[in-house]
């Protein structure tokens, strides 16, 4: 699959997966294409941990309520380290997104699929806080990301996307 096909045919999973493992070998490529995306000012302030030890994946269905990926074989966790990269700026956040659109596009070039879960486990109950205790995620990183990885066990269901000229412009933006 070349990376437009990837682009194009990833889409946000939220179903069931098959009780087959992820190999380690593709989990390592899934975060090597995370660690390989840009970031401000060279910080790499992005770190990721795979997590596919089933004790932890059944503490992790304990933690995340409401329950997401419960069925998935993995899992990588995102970290980050706030730290100022030019000036006064962190570029944090936009590090790890473009780390973790990465490893979507890695996700499903490879045949898994996933959903990017960021706000469901940073809310103010903090789940993020207790999966990274369990994971012994030192007090300097934040863990800001969940993705499940495996393969879908559902059909796919395709998102109704707005058409191209209602987001997308040329030269300047449409007055009416």
């Amino acid at each position: 699959m070349n990376v437009i096909e990837a682009i194009m045919s990833r889409h946000s999973y939220r179903g069931k997966y098959r009780n087959e493992p992820v190999p380690r070998k593709d989990l390592v490529t899934i975060m090597e294409a995370g660690l390989a995306a840009p970031s401000g000012c060279n910080k790499q302030t992005t770190s990721l941990i795979a997590v596919d030890d089933p004790a932890i994946l059944e503490e992790f269905r304990r933690i995340i309520d409401p329950p997401v990926g419960e069925t998935a074989p993995a899992a990588i966790c995102v970290l980050t380290r706030r730290v100022n990269a030019y000036r006064d700026k962190c570029f944090a956040t936009q590090d790890y997104s473009a780390a973790i659109e990465n490893m979507l596009l890695a996700i499903e070039a490879l045949g898994y699929r996933s959903c990017w879960y960021e706000g469901h486990i940073t809310d103010d109950d903090r789940i993020c806080d207790q999966m990274a205790a369990l994971l012994n995620v030192s007090s300097d990183y934040e863990l800001v990301c969940f993705l499940p990885v495996g393969i879908a066990e559902e059909k796919i269901r395709l998102p109704k996307k707005k058409a191209f000229g209602e987001r997308a412009w040329f030269n300047r933006m449409p007055t009416e």
